[in-house]
C-alpha cells in the first residue's frame, strides 16, 4: 500500500513564542527532525504551512500551503490529503513538527487497522488520542467539505466521521508520543548524545 508523509507545520506556536518548526532540538531545527522521521515513513514528503517562512530557508520538501479558509490543523490534512492524491497514494501518514521521538515504525502499525470501513487510524497512548500523527486514507478528503459544512473543525471528529480505528501504543519508558508546546517543555526534552546517535 502506497502512501506519503506530511508534517503538520501549520500551527502559530504561540506558546513557545512563535516559530516552533525552526526551535532547536539537538542542535538544528525541530521541523528536520520530523522530516527525517517523516522519510522513514513513506517515499514522499512534504511540509503543510500557513506561510512559507514557518519552514526557514531552502527546505528540502515540497511546501505545502493550508487552505486560508479551514482552521487548526485539519487545514493541514487538507494539504496533505491533496498532496497524497497528487501522488496516486493510497493513505497519508501525517504528524506534528513538536513531536521528535515518534516511533520508527509509526505507519507500520497504523497501516495494519486500515480495514475496510476504516479511513482514519489514530495512535493512543498513555490513555491519550494523538489525531496530528494519524494515517489517513487519501479517499477521506471527499468528505471533509461536508464535514466542515456542519461546524466542525477537530481532527478527531473527523476521524470519527470517515470511520476512525485507534491503535494502542505500549512503551516502556518515556512516552514518545510527548510534543514540546513550551519552552520549558523543549529544554525538558533535549535529547542526550544517546538519543542523539539512536535518531541518526
Amino acid at each position: 500500500m502506497t502512501g506519503v508523509a506530511v508534517v503538520l507545520a501549520g500551527g502559530e506556536g504561540r506558546r513557545m513564542g512563535g516559530g516552533k518548526p525552526l526551535r532547536a532540538w539537538g542542535g538544528r531545527p525541530l521541523l528536520d527532525r520530523a522530516l527525517e522521521l517523516a522519510a522513514g515513513y513513506a517515499p514522499h514528503v512534504a511540509v503543510a504551512v500557513r506561510d512559507a517562512g514557518q519552514a526557514g530557508q531552502g527546505a528540502p520538501v515540497p511546501l505545502l500551503f493550508d487552505p486560508p479558509d479551514i482552521g487548526g490543523p485539519l487545514a493541514g490534512l487538507a494539504s496533505a490529503l491533496d498532496f497524497g492524491r497528487r501522488h496516486g497514494a493510497l493513505w497519508v501518514q501525517t504528524l506534528a513538527c513538536d513531536m521528535p521521538y515518534l516511533p520508527a515504525d509509526l505507519s507500520d502499525r497504523l497501516a495494519r487497522a486500515l480495514e475496510p470501513g476504516v479511513a482514519a487510524v489514530l495512535p493512543v497512548s498513555g490513555g491519550r488520542l494523538h489525531p496530528v500523527c494519524g494515517l489517513w486514507r487519501v479517499s477521506a478528503r471527499d468528505r471533509l467539505a461536508t464535514y466542515l459544512a456542519t461546524g466542525r473543525s477537530s481532527l478527531r471528529g473527523f476521524a470519527q466521521v470517515v470511520g476512525l480505528r485507534e491503535v494502542a501504543w505500549d512503551a516502556a519508558g518515556p512516552d514518545p508520543f510527548v510534543n514540546l508546546n513550551t519552552l520549558e517543555d523543549l529544554a525538558a526534552h533535549q535529547p542526550s548524545p544517546a538519543d542523539l546517535a539512536l535518531a541518526g
